[in-house]
C-alpha cells in the first residue's frame, strides 16, 4: 500500500519503518527532526495534505487531541489532500468525544475512519508487539489488519463506532497508572522498612503480584534510568481524559486522581520529561527514602 504517516516521534518513528520493512511505500511530512533512516526509507513532502494526495492509507501518530486536529484540518493538513476511499487511521491517544466528531467529518469527505490507539511504549513499538485497540466500522477494520499485524501482536477491534479504541486506551491508561503506582509503593515502603527492593522485587515477580510494570518499570526505578518511553506529561494527558471523561459520566474515579497528583508533584519538580516510571521520585520524596541508596 501507498502510507502517509504522519507523526514520528519515539513511537511513530519505528512503527512507520516496520511498515516500510515490510514492502508499504512511505510518505512523511518535512521535518527538520527526520533522521537519515526515515529520509532513505520515505518519500518525503513538504505538506501534510501533499502526504495524504499521494496515499492510500494515512496513519496518525501525535501527542494530543490538538495535533490531531491541526494535522488532519489545519492549514495544508491532510484533509483537504484526501482523496475518496482514503483510509485515515489515528494511532494517537486522544479525546474520545473529539475522535467522534473527526471521523464524522473525514467520512463526509467520502473516506474511511478508524481510531486505533496503542499501547506497549517505545520497545513494543520497535518489536513490532503494541497492543491496538480499534474503534470504527468493520470494513475498515477489515481493510487496517494487515498494516496493524506489522506494528502489534495483540489487536482487538474494540467496536463499531468510532471513539471506542479510544475509550479502551483511556481504560488502560488508567490501570497502567495506578500500576506504576502500586509499584512505587510497595518498593519505597520494602527500602524504608529496611529490606533491599531490588530483592523484593525479585521475591513478589513470580507471585500474584507479577506485572509489566513490576517487569519493566521497577527495573528503571531501582536503576534511576528514567529515559522516556512514554513521558510522564503524556501520561497526565491520558488521565487528564479519564477524569474529565468521569466528570461527564457523573461518577468518580479517586485512585485515578491520586496518581494524576503524583505525576503532578513530578512535573512540577522538571520531570514532565522523564519516563512516566519515574513517578517514583513523588513516592520517594513522600517517604524520604531512596531506592538507589537502599539497593
Amino acid at each position: 500500500m501507498k502510507i502517509g504517516f504522519i507523526g514520528l516521534g519515539i513511537m511513530g518513528r519505528p512503527m512507520a519503518l516496520n511498515l516500510h520493512a515490510a514492502g508499504h511505500a512511505l510518505a512523511v511530512p518535512e521535518r527538520a527532526s527526520l533522521t537519515a533512516e526515515l529520509r532513505a526509507a520515505a518519500t518525503v513532502l513538504p505538506t501534510a495534505r501533499a502526504v495524504a494526495a499521494a496515499s492510500e492509507v494515512v496513519i496518525l501518530m501525535v501527542p494530543d487531541t490538538a495535533d490531531v486536529e491541526a494535522a488532519l484540518f489545519g492549514a495544508d493538513g491532510a484533509a483537504a489532500g484526501l482523496g475518496k476511499g482514503t483510509l485515515v487511521i489515528d494511532m494517537s491517544s486522544i479525546s474520545p468525544i473529539a475522535t467522534k466528531d473527526f471521523a464524522r467529518r473525514v467520512e463526509a469527505l467520502g473516506c474511511q475512519y478508524l481510531d486505533a490507539p496503542v499501547s506497549g511504549g517505545e520497545v513494543g513499538a520497535k518489536q513490532a508487539t503494541l497492543t491496538i485497540m480499534v474503534g470504527g466500522p468493520v470494513a475498515a477494520f477489515d481493510r487496517a489488519k494487515p498494516l496493524f499485524d506489522l506494528m502489534g501482536k495483540n489487536i482487538t477491534h474494540v467496536g463499531e463506532a468510532n471513539g471506542a479504541g479510544q475509550t479502551c486506551k483511556v481504560a488502560n491508561q488508567i490501570i497502567v497508572a495506578l500500576n506504576i503506582q502500586a509499584v512505587a509503593e510497595a518498593l519505597v515502603f520494602a527500602a524504608k522498612a529496611g529490606a533491599d527492593p531490588a530483592k523484593v522485587r525479585q521475591a513478589i515477580s513470580g507471585g500474584f503480584a507479577a506485572s509489566r510494570v513490576l517487569e519493566l518499570h521497577a527495573e528503571r526505578m531501582l536503576k534511576g534510568t528514567f529515559d522516556p518511553g512514554f513521558r510522564i506529561r503524556l501520561h497526565q494527558k491520558d488521565l487528564n481524559l479519564a477524569l474529565s471523561a468521569a466528570r461527564e459520566l457523573q461518577m468518580s474515579l479517586p485512585n485515578t486522581a491520586m496518581a494524576q497528583q503524583m505525576f503532578a508533584s513530578c512535573a512540577a519538580h522538571g520531570g514532565a520529561e522523564l519516563d512516566h516510571s519515574a513517578m517514583v521520585l513523588a513516592i520517594e520524596g513522600l517517604g524520604n527514602c531512596s531506592l538507589r541508596e537502599k539497593a
